[in-house]
């Protein structure tokens, strides 16, 4: 029997800039896009607003641009699953207007995995590399720009 994937939403915040915000991990050691786990009975619309909230401390209210979903299997020991296990990312492009600042640190909360983390945050520009984000966030940040530039 095939394992039913784990339902992930993925907050794409993009600035006037068109920037996108992205944070270092403390434990997984690279750069990732504030995403989590979608709970049972949340819509993923929901759950992604939450997952930036509890990440970053950010409450968008905005609207919600779907950008699909994208397939994943995540190996036992990454971005601390202790499973192997598929998983599919719902994907939404944010756009907001408001002043954030250039870099800021935000203490994780609502997951067990990642309460008191502290995550540090920054802007990737449209036209900057992607060095340091693990395949599946690459695959995510193309979407964005393509999302971005059409």
């Amino acid at each position: 029997m095939k394992a039913r994937p784990v339902l992930k939403a993925c907050a794409c915040l993009v600035d006037a800039q068109g920037r996108l915000l992205v944070f270092h991990h403390p434990e997984d050691m690279g750069m990732q896009l504030p995403k989590g786990t979608v709970e049972p009975g949340e819509p993923p619309e929901d759950a992604v607003r939450r997952e930036l909230l509890e990440e970053s401390g950010i409450d968008y209210q905005g609207p919600l641009q779907p950008l699909g979903t994208i397939d994943r299997y995540c190996e036992a020991g990454v971005e601390g699953n202790k499973h192997r296990h598929p998983q599919l990312w719902h994907l939404f492009l944010m756009r907001t207007e408001e002043a954030l600042p250039e870099t800021f640190d935000h203490v994780a909360m609502g997951s067990p995995e990642e309460d008191g983390l502290v995550f540090s945050f920054s802007w990737l520009a449209p036209d900057a590399p992607v060095e340091g984000f693990a395949a599946p966030y690459v695959r995510v940040i193309a979407k964005v720009r393509e999302a971005l530039s059409s």
